[in-house]
Protein backbone atom coordinates (compact mmCIF):
# COMPACT_ATOMS: atom_id res chain seq x y z
CA UNK A 1 0.00 0.00 0.00
CA UNK A 2 2.92 2.46 0.57
CA UNK A 3 3.10 2.73 -3.33
CA UNK A 4 -0.51 3.60 -3.69
CA UNK A 5 -1.51 7.59 -3.89
CA UNK A 6 -4.71 9.41 -4.53
CA UNK A 7 -4.88 11.48 -7.30
CA UNK A 8 -6.98 14.84 -7.31
CA UNK A 9 -9.73 13.42 -9.36
CA UNK A 10 -10.62 11.42 -6.15
CA UNK A 11 -10.85 14.21 -3.92
CA UNK A 12 -12.94 16.27 -6.10
CA UNK A 13 -15.58 13.60 -7.07
CA UNK A 14 -15.61 13.15 -2.80
CA UNK A 15 -16.20 16.74 -2.63
CA UNK A 16 -19.15 16.98 -5.02
CA UNK A 17 -20.84 13.47 -3.42
CA UNK A 18 -20.24 15.74 -0.89
CA UNK A 19 -21.99 18.39 -1.70
CA UNK A 20 -24.82 16.44 -3.12
CA UNK A 21 -25.22 14.84 0.35
CA UNK A 22 -25.82 18.21 2.01
CA UNK A 23 -28.12 19.08 -1.28
CA UNK A 24 -30.00 16.08 -0.02
CA UNK A 25 -30.87 17.55 3.24
CA UNK A 26 -33.36 20.36 1.49
CA UNK A 27 -34.12 17.87 -1.22
CA UNK A 28 -34.32 14.45 -0.16
CA UNK A 29 -34.84 12.77 -3.97
CA UNK A 30 -30.90 13.72 -4.37
CA UNK A 31 -29.90 11.31 -1.65
CA UNK A 32 -30.34 8.09 -3.97
CA UNK A 33 -28.15 9.87 -6.34
CA UNK A 34 -25.33 10.52 -3.45
CA UNK A 35 -25.55 7.04 -2.67
CA UNK A 36 -24.83 6.26 -6.64
CA UNK A 37 -22.40 8.26 -6.80
CA UNK A 38 -20.43 6.85 -3.85
CA UNK A 39 -20.56 3.48 -4.87
CA UNK A 40 -19.52 4.35 -8.65
CA UNK A 41 -16.32 5.83 -6.91
CA UNK A 42 -15.79 3.01 -4.83
CA UNK A 43 -16.25 0.80 -8.03
CA UNK A 44 -14.04 2.99 -9.75
CA UNK A 45 -11.24 2.61 -7.25
CA UNK A 46 -11.30 -0.94 -7.11
CA UNK A 47 -11.32 -1.11 -10.86
CA UNK A 48 -8.37 1.39 -11.02
CA UNK A 49 -6.77 -0.37 -8.64
CA UNK A 50 -6.38 -3.69 -9.64
CA UNK A 51 -5.44 -2.40 -13.14
CA UNK A 52 -2.53 -1.17 -11.83
CA UNK A 53 -1.39 -3.46 -9.42
CA UNK A 54 -2.12 -6.58 -11.10
CA UNK A 55 1.55 -6.69 -12.31
CA UNK A 56 4.52 -7.05 -11.29
CA UNK A 57 7.17 -5.44 -14.02
CA UNK A 58 4.03 -2.91 -15.08
CA UNK A 59 6.72 0.15 -15.70
CA UNK A 60 10.33 -0.40 -16.39
CA UNK A 61 12.75 3.19 -15.75
CA UNK A 62 16.12 3.50 -16.06
CA UNK A 63 18.51 6.56 -15.46
CA UNK A 64 21.57 6.56 -17.78
CA UNK A 65 24.02 8.57 -15.91
CA UNK A 66 27.61 9.28 -17.36
CA UNK A 67 31.07 8.01 -16.08
CA UNK A 68 31.50 11.42 -14.62
CA UNK A 69 29.85 15.13 -14.60
CA UNK A 70 32.10 17.89 -16.01
CA UNK A 71 32.47 21.09 -13.74
CA UNK A 72 31.08 23.82 -15.23
CA UNK A 73 29.63 22.28 -17.91
CA UNK A 74 26.06 21.23 -18.84
CA UNK A 75 25.62 17.36 -18.21
CA UNK A 76 23.23 15.94 -20.18
CA UNK A 77 21.24 13.16 -17.64
CA UNK A 78 18.67 10.58 -19.84
CA UNK A 79 15.86 8.98 -18.16
CA UNK A 80 13.92 5.68 -20.25
CA UNK A 81 10.65 4.29 -19.35
CA UNK A 82 8.56 1.69 -20.93
CA UNK A 83 4.97 0.94 -20.37
CA UNK A 84 4.18 -2.36 -20.01
CA UNK A 85 0.38 -2.29 -19.29
CA UNK A 86 -2.01 -3.25 -21.97
CA UNK A 87 -3.16 0.49 -21.93
CA UNK A 88 -2.29 3.84 -21.99
CA UNK A 89 -0.96 5.37 -19.11
CA UNK A 90 0.18 8.77 -17.73
CA UNK A 91 3.32 9.29 -15.68
CA UNK A 92 4.88 11.56 -13.27
CA UNK A 93 8.53 11.09 -13.24
CA UNK A 94 10.22 12.71 -9.73
CA UNK A 95 13.77 11.93 -10.00
CA UNK A 96 15.83 12.90 -6.59
CA UNK A 97 18.84 14.52 -7.53
CA UNK A 98 21.56 15.44 -5.72
CA UNK A 99 21.72 18.24 -3.14
CA UNK A 100 23.80 20.60 -4.11
CA UNK A 101 21.76 21.61 -7.23
CA UNK A 102 18.64 22.66 -4.53
CA UNK A 103 15.82 21.55 -7.81
CA UNK A 104 12.97 21.24 -5.31
CA UNK A 105 10.45 21.49 -8.36
CA UNK A 106 11.78 18.65 -10.74
CA UNK A 107 8.64 16.94 -12.63
CA UNK A 108 8.40 15.68 -15.95
CA UNK A 109 4.95 14.25 -16.87
CA UNK A 110 3.85 12.26 -20.24
CA UNK A 111 1.54 9.87 -22.16
CA UNK A 112 3.18 6.29 -23.13
CA UNK A 113 1.26 3.68 -25.31
CA UNK A 114 1.38 -0.04 -24.72
CA UNK A 115 4.78 -1.70 -24.71
CA UNK A 116 6.57 1.72 -26.03
CA UNK A 117 9.80 3.27 -24.80
CA UNK A 118 10.23 6.54 -24.10
CA UNK A 119 13.23 8.95 -23.29
CA UNK A 120 13.78 12.09 -21.27
CA UNK A 121 16.31 14.30 -21.07
CA UNK A 122 17.43 17.04 -18.70
CA UNK A 123 20.94 19.42 -18.03
CA UNK A 124 22.80 19.48 -14.84
CA UNK A 125 25.37 22.18 -14.42
CA UNK A 126 27.49 21.43 -11.30
CA UNK A 127 29.46 24.15 -9.92
CA UNK A 128 32.04 22.33 -7.63
CA UNK A 129 33.59 19.36 -7.54
CA UNK A 130 33.46 15.89 -6.12
CA UNK A 131 30.77 13.45 -5.33
CA UNK A 132 27.20 13.92 -6.24
CA UNK A 133 24.88 11.61 -4.76
CA UNK A 134 21.59 10.65 -6.61
CA UNK A 135 18.48 9.07 -4.76
CA UNK A 136 15.74 7.08 -6.24
CA UNK A 137 13.97 7.29 -9.95
CA UNK A 138 10.05 7.79 -9.20
CA UNK A 139 8.18 6.98 -11.29
CA UNK A 140 4.06 7.45 -10.62
CA UNK A 141 1.63 5.75 -12.88
CA UNK A 142 -1.96 6.44 -13.59
CA UNK A 143 -4.81 4.65 -15.75
CA UNK A 144 -7.26 5.95 -18.29
CA UNK A 145 -9.62 5.83 -15.07
CA UNK A 146 -6.50 8.26 -13.32
CA UNK A 147 -8.61 8.22 -9.43
CA UNK A 148 -5.12 6.39 -8.13
CA UNK A 149 -1.10 6.48 -9.21
CA UNK A 150 0.92 3.64 -8.52
CA UNK A 151 4.73 4.64 -7.65
CA UNK A 152 7.91 3.03 -9.11
CA UNK A 153 10.97 3.17 -7.75
CA UNK A 154 14.33 1.91 -9.60
CA UNK A 155 17.95 2.58 -9.08
CA UNK A 156 17.50 3.87 -5.48
CA UNK A 157 21.33 5.49 -5.08
CA UNK A 158 23.50 6.27 -7.71
CA UNK A 159 27.08 8.22 -6.80
CA UNK A 160 28.83 10.50 -9.70
CA UNK A 161 32.12 11.99 -9.27
CA UNK A 162 32.27 15.98 -11.23
CA UNK A 163 35.46 16.33 -12.26
CA UNK A 164 37.10 19.24 -13.98
CA UNK A 165 35.77 20.53 -17.04
CA UNK A 166 36.44 18.32 -19.98
CA UNK A 167 33.30 18.26 -22.31
CA UNK A 168 34.48 20.93 -24.48
CA UNK A 169 38.15 19.11 -24.96
CA UNK A 170 37.70 17.97 -28.30
CA UNK A 171 36.50 21.46 -29.20
CA UNK A 172 39.87 22.27 -28.38
CA UNK A 173 41.54 20.36 -29.90
CA UNK A 174 40.48 21.22 -33.27
CA UNK A 175 42.07 24.12 -32.81
CA UNK A 176 45.79 22.47 -31.73
CA UNK A 177 45.58 19.80 -34.74
CA UNK A 178 44.51 22.19 -37.68
CA UNK A 179 45.97 25.70 -36.13
CA UNK A 180 42.56 27.05 -37.60
CA UNK A 181 41.48 29.36 -34.71
CA UNK A 182 37.48 28.92 -35.30
CA UNK A 183 36.46 29.92 -31.64
CA UNK A 184 35.47 33.86 -31.08
CA UNK A 185 37.89 35.59 -29.61
CA UNK A 186 40.69 34.11 -30.83
CA UNK A 187 42.87 35.94 -33.10
CA UNK A 188 45.15 34.72 -36.32
CA UNK A 189 48.84 34.45 -35.09
CA UNK A 190 51.68 35.58 -37.77
CA UNK A 191 54.26 33.02 -37.36
CA UNK A 192 57.82 34.71 -36.92
CA UNK A 193 60.90 33.33 -38.20
CA UNK A 194 61.81 29.42 -38.01
CA UNK A 195 61.54 26.70 -35.33
CA UNK A 196 64.99 24.75 -35.11
CA UNK A 197 62.98 21.31 -35.24
CA UNK A 198 64.54 19.81 -38.88
CA UNK A 199 61.39 17.96 -40.48
CA UNK A 200 63.00 17.30 -44.20
CA UNK A 201 64.54 18.04 -47.79
CA UNK A 202 61.80 19.00 -50.77
CA UNK A 203 61.73 20.48 -53.61
CA UNK A 204 61.37 24.06 -53.71
CA UNK A 205 57.59 25.44 -55.25
CA UNK A 206 57.05 29.38 -55.39
CA UNK A 207 56.32 31.07 -52.43
CA UNK A 208 58.90 29.28 -50.28
CA UNK A 209 61.65 31.36 -48.50
CA UNK A 210 64.58 31.89 -50.24
CA UNK A 211 66.67 31.71 -46.88
CA UNK A 212 65.98 28.10 -46.33
CA UNK A 213 67.69 26.86 -49.49
CA UNK A 214 69.93 23.90 -49.13
CA UNK A 215 72.90 24.62 -51.58
CA UNK A 216 74.33 21.24 -50.77
CA UNK A 217 71.70 19.49 -51.51
CA UNK A 218 71.21 21.72 -54.58
CA UNK A 219 74.47 21.21 -56.09
CA UNK A 220 73.66 17.15 -55.81
CA UNK A 221 70.23 17.34 -57.24
CA UNK A 222 70.79 20.27 -59.59
CA UNK A 223 67.69 22.04 -58.98
CA UNK A 224 66.55 23.93 -55.89
CA UNK A 225 65.64 21.81 -52.60
CA UNK A 226 64.65 23.57 -49.13
CA UNK A 227 64.94 22.56 -45.79
CA UNK A 228 61.69 22.09 -44.29
CA UNK A 229 60.96 23.13 -40.02
CA UNK A 230 58.02 21.78 -37.87
CA UNK A 231 57.31 23.01 -34.43
CA UNK A 232 59.31 22.05 -32.00
CA UNK A 233 58.55 19.09 -29.49
CA UNK A 234 58.55 17.75 -26.14
CA UNK A 235 58.77 21.81 -24.53
CA UNK A 236 57.81 21.63 -20.73
CA UNK A 237 54.79 23.33 -20.05
CA UNK A 238 53.64 24.21 -16.38
CA UNK A 239 50.54 25.04 -14.87
CA UNK A 240 50.98 26.53 -11.20
CA UNK A 241 47.30 26.96 -9.43
CA UNK A 242 47.20 29.59 -6.62
CA UNK A 243 44.33 27.97 -4.09
CA UNK A 244 44.84 30.48 -1.67
CA UNK A 245 42.27 33.03 -0.30
CA UNK A 246 42.38 35.18 -3.73
CA UNK A 247 41.06 32.19 -5.70
CA UNK A 248 37.93 31.93 -4.05
CA UNK A 249 36.21 34.93 -5.33
CA UNK A 250 32.94 33.31 -7.30
CA UNK A 251 31.65 34.52 -10.76
CA UNK A 252 28.75 32.77 -12.26
CA UNK A 253 28.60 30.86 -9.38
CA UNK A 254 32.20 29.31 -9.80
CA UNK A 255 34.99 30.63 -8.18
CA UNK A 256 38.51 32.18 -9.85
CA UNK A 257 40.03 28.24 -8.27
CA UNK A 258 37.62 26.20 -10.39
CA UNK A 259 37.98 28.42 -13.63
CA UNK A 260 41.91 28.01 -13.28
CA UNK A 261 41.33 23.91 -12.66
CA UNK A 262 39.46 23.84 -16.05
CA UNK A 263 41.84 26.03 -17.90
CA UNK A 264 44.69 23.72 -17.00
CA UNK A 265 42.52 20.80 -18.19
CA UNK A 266 41.86 22.46 -21.28
CA UNK A 267 45.39 23.85 -21.82
CA UNK A 268 47.21 20.41 -21.06
CA UNK A 269 44.92 18.57 -23.85
CA UNK A 270 46.03 20.92 -25.91
CA UNK A 271 49.84 20.84 -24.45
CA UNK A 272 49.53 17.17 -25.36
CA UNK A 273 48.09 17.21 -28.33
CA UNK A 274 51.28 19.18 -29.91
CA UNK A 275 53.84 17.00 -28.28
CA UNK A 276 54.60 19.18 -25.87
CA UNK A 277 54.78 17.68 -22.05
CA UNK A 278 52.66 19.10 -19.95
CA UNK A 279 52.68 19.23 -15.69
CA UNK A 280 51.18 20.86 -13.06
CA UNK A 281 51.18 21.75 -9.19
CA UNK A 282 49.46 24.33 -6.90
CA UNK A 283 50.46 26.41 -4.16
CA UNK A 284 49.66 28.40 -1.10
CA UNK A 285 51.22 27.33 2.06
CA UNK A 286 53.42 24.76 0.59
CA UNK A 287 53.35 23.45 -2.93
CA UNK A 288 51.24 20.14 -3.50
CA UNK A 289 49.56 18.17 -6.20
CA UNK A 290 52.61 17.88 -8.40
CA UNK A 291 52.51 16.41 -11.61
CA UNK A 292 55.90 15.84 -13.53
CA UNK A 293 55.50 17.23 -16.72
CA UNK A 294 55.45 14.37 -19.53
CA UNK A 295 53.97 13.75 -22.75
CA UNK A 296 52.84 9.79 -21.90
CA UNK A 297 49.39 8.14 -23.00
CA UNK A 298 47.77 8.90 -19.84
CA UNK A 299 49.26 11.97 -18.77
CA UNK A 300 45.96 13.83 -19.00
CA UNK A 301 44.51 11.56 -16.71
CA UNK A 302 46.88 12.09 -14.28
CA UNK A 303 46.71 15.84 -14.38
CA UNK A 304 42.44 15.11 -13.91
CA UNK A 305 42.80 12.80 -11.11
CA UNK A 306 45.22 15.45 -9.36
CA UNK A 307 42.91 18.63 -10.07
CA UNK A 308 39.67 16.67 -8.81
CA UNK A 309 40.25 17.31 -4.89
CA UNK A 310 41.97 20.59 -5.03
CA UNK A 311 40.20 22.97 -2.25
CA UNK A 312 40.72 26.75 -1.27
CA UNK A 313 42.78 26.84 1.75
CA UNK A 314 42.23 30.22 2.41
CA UNK A 315 45.74 30.94 3.68
CA UNK A 316 48.01 33.75 1.95
CA UNK A 317 49.47 32.31 -0.22
CA UNK A 318 53.50 32.10 -0.14
CA UNK A 319 55.20 33.06 -2.86
CA UNK A 320 58.76 32.63 -1.69
CA UNK A 321 58.18 28.84 -1.09
CA UNK A 322 56.99 28.45 -4.69
CA UNK A 323 60.01 29.93 -6.08
CA UNK A 324 62.28 27.45 -3.72
CA UNK A 325 59.82 24.39 -5.28
CA UNK A 326 60.34 25.74 -8.74
CA UNK A 327 63.98 26.18 -8.63
CA UNK A 328 64.65 22.57 -7.44
CA UNK A 329 61.83 20.67 -9.22
CA UNK A 330 61.78 22.60 -12.73
CA UNK A 331 65.42 22.32 -13.57
CA UNK A 332 64.73 22.99 -17.33
CA UNK A 333 63.47 26.21 -19.00
CA UNK A 334 59.95 26.01 -19.49
CA UNK A 335 57.07 27.60 -20.04
CA UNK A 336 55.33 28.10 -17.10
CA UNK A 337 51.20 29.74 -16.71
CA UNK A 338 50.91 31.23 -12.98
CA UNK A 339 47.16 31.45 -12.19
CA UNK A 340 46.28 33.62 -9.67
CA UNK A 341 45.17 36.50 -8.57
CA UNK A 342 46.23 40.55 -7.99
CA UNK A 343 44.08 43.23 -6.68
CA UNK A 344 46.37 45.71 -5.92
CA UNK A 345 49.82 47.16 -7.25
CA UNK A 346 51.09 46.24 -3.49
CA UNK A 347 50.39 42.89 -3.65
CA UNK A 348 52.90 42.37 -6.64
CA UNK A 349 55.45 44.15 -5.59
CA UNK A 350 55.18 42.25 -2.08
CA UNK A 351 56.05 39.04 -4.59
CA UNK A 352 57.65 40.61 -7.40
CA UNK A 353 61.30 39.34 -6.68
CA UNK A 354 60.27 36.33 -6.36
CA UNK A 355 58.29 36.12 -9.39
CA UNK A 356 61.35 37.85 -11.69
CA UNK A 357 63.09 34.88 -10.03
CA UNK A 358 61.33 32.17 -11.45
CA UNK A 359 61.13 34.41 -14.72
CA UNK A 360 65.03 34.95 -14.97
CA UNK A 361 65.07 30.84 -15.72
CA UNK A 362 61.35 30.58 -17.14
CA UNK A 363 59.54 32.16 -19.54
CA UNK A 364 56.87 33.09 -17.21
CA UNK A 365 53.57 34.11 -17.74
CA UNK A 366 50.98 35.56 -15.21
CA UNK A 367 47.33 34.51 -15.33
CA UNK A 368 44.66 37.02 -13.49
CA UNK A 369 41.27 37.97 -13.47
CA UNK A 370 39.28 40.47 -14.60
CA UNK A 371 36.19 41.73 -11.88
CA UNK A 372 32.86 41.20 -14.05
CA UNK A 373 30.88 43.00 -11.67
CA UNK A 374 33.22 45.85 -12.13
CA UNK A 375 33.15 45.81 -15.65
CA UNK A 376 29.66 46.13 -15.92
CA UNK A 377 29.48 49.32 -12.87
CA UNK A 378 32.59 51.15 -15.78
CA UNK A 379 30.24 50.74 -19.09
CA UNK A 380 27.03 51.76 -16.81
CA UNK A 381 25.48 55.32 -17.34
CA UNK A 382 25.22 56.44 -13.92
CA UNK A 383 21.92 57.82 -13.32
CA UNK A 384 22.99 58.98 -9.70
CA UNK A 385 25.57 60.64 -7.65
CA UNK A 386 26.07 57.35 -6.00
CA UNK A 387 26.53 55.71 -9.20
CA UNK A 388 29.10 57.87 -9.80
CA UNK A 389 31.12 56.98 -7.11
CA UNK A 390 30.73 53.54 -7.69
CA UNK A 391 31.76 54.09 -11.74
CA UNK A 392 34.73 56.32 -10.61
CA UNK A 393 35.92 53.52 -7.64
CA UNK A 394 35.59 50.75 -10.64
CA UNK A 395 37.39 52.79 -13.09
CA UNK A 396 40.71 53.48 -9.83
CA UNK A 397 40.49 49.22 -9.40
CA UNK A 398 40.37 48.52 -13.67
CA UNK A 399 43.65 51.02 -13.77
CA UNK A 400 45.62 49.65 -11.10
CA UNK A 401 45.38 46.22 -12.91
CA UNK A 402 46.70 48.10 -15.85
CA UNK A 403 49.56 49.65 -13.78
CA UNK A 404 50.15 45.75 -12.93
CA UNK A 405 50.37 44.34 -16.42
CA UNK A 406 52.95 47.56 -16.88
CA UNK A 407 55.06 46.45 -14.07
CA UNK A 408 55.57 42.97 -15.01
CA UNK A 409 56.44 43.75 -18.64
CA UNK A 410 59.13 45.75 -17.33
CA UNK A 411 60.73 42.54 -16.41
CA UNK A 412 59.60 40.34 -19.33
CA UNK A 413 56.54 38.65 -17.46
CA UNK A 414 53.89 38.26 -19.59
CA UNK A 415 50.40 38.42 -18.29
CA UNK A 416 47.14 37.47 -19.49
CA UNK A 417 44.29 39.93 -18.01
CA UNK A 418 40.54 38.17 -18.60
CA UNK A 419 37.20 37.93 -17.11
CA UNK A 420 36.75 34.23 -16.05
CA UNK A 421 34.34 33.07 -18.38
CA UNK A 422 37.02 33.73 -21.27
CA UNK A 423 39.52 31.89 -19.23
CA UNK A 424 40.01 28.82 -21.40
CA UNK A 425 40.25 30.56 -24.74
CA UNK A 426 42.87 33.31 -23.56
CA UNK A 427 45.65 30.62 -21.62
CA UNK A 428 44.99 28.39 -25.21
CA UNK A 429 45.34 31.61 -27.17
CA UNK A 430 48.60 32.87 -25.46
CA UNK A 431 50.10 29.31 -25.62
CA UNK A 432 49.75 29.06 -29.39
CA UNK A 433 51.50 32.16 -29.87
CA UNK A 434 53.95 31.25 -27.90
CA UNK A 435 54.51 27.99 -29.95
CA UNK A 436 54.08 29.88 -33.02
CA UNK A 437 56.43 32.78 -32.02
CA UNK A 438 59.51 30.18 -30.85
CA UNK A 439 60.17 32.20 -28.16
CA UNK A 440 60.29 29.22 -25.39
Amino acid sequence: MKNLYLNNRVFFLLFGVGFTYVLAFFFPVLMWAAHGLLILIFIGFVIDYLLLFNQINAVLGQRILPEKLSNGDQNSIKLDVKNNYPFLIKIKVIDEIPFQFQKRDFLIERTIKTNRNVFFEYILEPKERGEYSFGSLNVFVKSPIGLVSRRFTFQKDALLPSYPSFIHLRKYELMALQNEFLLGGIKKIRKLGHTMEFEQIKEYVPGDDVRTINWKATSKRSELMVNQFQDEKSQRVFMLIDKGRTMQMPFNELSLLDYSINATMALSHIILKKSDRAGMMTFSKKTENKVAADNKSGQLKKISEALYNIQTNFYESDFSRLYQDVKFSIGQRSLILLFTNFETLDAVNRQMKYLRGIAKNHLLVIVFFKNSELQSLIHKNPENMQEVYDEIIAEKFEFEKKLIIQELRKYGIYTIYTLPENLNIEVINKYLEIKARGIL
